[in-house]
């Protein structure tokens, strides 16, 4: 599979699909996180050095009816120009006759954005013929959203065909496959994989990967609930998906089977209210109150991962261990964080922090320099996890 080291961008257009979906405040529209424009940042300063152009597209937002102000990527035009350091052209429409013109008259060391791709209902349905339009903006196509890679979207997939000999992928896909390919084929061991985060159902398929190729799971946030009731405990009014609960003692006789160690959190920090107001005790994983709410994991739990974590040397974590956003549930995933950054400073293992909410975690806590990888796409890391191929990078491999 290429990447964007096996081409020379001299006297070439690279049209690059990248991810700046980024977050924006609502009121003055002003970009308040621009890590995944950042990301991309190697990618295009590689493509200028070597005297080429850049055609850059990327979605924002959720626009349901073409459109929408508040979704156009002229907001994030200057942030762009001031991260480059190089003229940045803007196009008001992504297919129109104008943004031809002005991709075609582009110079070398120049940027041209696209208007945001999802403007256009064909993006998100993979439609021939928008993608064949939006190819005529470049020579080499690059993909480097990683974020939008589980996608086939005409971008991301569909658009790959018209440039059947000219397709890499960017700095941030590279990083990102290398990085997951080494925890699914090369990882050494021990391996823990650390999953939270609120349902059983948003994580069954890589749980059940990750029996394959894990020594430990550990099961952390609200989805440890419904394996507690699975396992006959009383959880209070915690969060539970009762129509999985069979499923769970099905996981957990699994890993038995292949002799992978499940390891459920024994306690927790229960409250009365789902509020950072609320009162809070510690609580016994089997015996919950009714009107109590498991949280966070508790002392005894986070002591029990933290061992299995400090002695493992490949760590994958995806998930929080409670509501981290509030201060009151914030101590379980923080010790999960540190000792996560112990492991791998002191004990030289493998990190990868699997995006979403674990991502934001690490930067809360200001770690993302002190583990070894924090992906920029959770979905996208999620199905790859689960076995599936990313019709991204799919496309790019044919």
């Amino acid at each position: 599979m290429k990447t964007i080291d096996d081409f020379s961008f001299a006297g070439k257009r690279a049209l690059i699909r990248v991810d700046f979906n980024v977050p924006l405040d609502k009121q003055t529209l002003a970009i308040t996180d621009d890590a995944r424009m950042t990301a991309t940042l190697p990618t295009i300063a590689k493509i200028l050095k070597d005297g080429g152009s850049c055609v850059v597209m990327s979605h924002l937002g959720r626009p349901k009816e073409g459109p929408e102000d508040k979704y156009s990527l002229r907001h994030v035009v200057d942030h762009l120009k001031s991260l480059t350091g190089v003229p940045v052209h803007f196009a008001t429409d992504c297919i129109g006759e104008e943004a031809f013109k002005q991709s075609a008259a582009l110079k070398a060391g120049e940027i041209l954005l696209l208007e945001n791709l999802r403007f256009y209902k064909e993006e998100e349905k993979g439609d021939l013929a928008f993608a064949e339009k939006l190819a005529k903006h470049g020579d080499i196509y690059v993909n480097d959203a990683f974020g939008t890679a589980h996608r086939a979207h005409a971008s991301t997939a569909v658009i790959a065909k018209f440039f059947p000999e000219n397709k890499c992928l960017g700095y941030v896909m590279a990083r990102e496959v290398a990085n997951a390919e080494k925890i699914l084929n090369k990882a050494e061991h021990p391996f823990v994989a650390i999953v939270g985060g609120a349902k059983v159902s948003d994580k069954l398929l890589i749980i059940e990967n990750l029996l394959n190729i894990a020594d430990t799971i550990i099961i952390g946030g609200g989805m440890a609930y419904t394996f507690m009731k699975g396992m006959g405990g009383q959880i209070g009014n915690s969060l539970c998906e009762d129509d999985r609960v069979e499923l769970t003692k099905e996981l957990i006789q699994k890993a038995a089977a292949k002799g992978v160690n499940l390891l459920l959190p024994k306690d927790s920090i229960v409250a009365d209210a789902f509020s950072n107001e609320a009162n809070t005790k510690a609580a016994d994983n089997m015996h919950i109150e009714s009107g109590w709410m498991g949280l966070d994991i508790g002392p005894q739990a986070c002591e029990d991962f933290r061992k299995v974590i400090l002695a493992s040397k490949t760590i994958l974590w995806n998930g929080p261990m409670g509501v981290f956003e509030m201060s009151k549930f914030e101590n379980g995933t923080r010790t999960i964080a540190n000792a996560v950054v112990e492991a791998t400073d002191k004990n030289g293992a493998f990190s990868l922090i699997g995006g979403g909410d674990s991502a934001a975690a690490i930067a809360k806590f200001g770690y993302e320099d002190r583990v070894s990888y924090v992906s920029t796409g959770g979905g996208a890391l999620l199905e790859y996890f689960e076995g599936k191929e990313l019709p991204g990078v799919a496309a790019i491999r044919q």
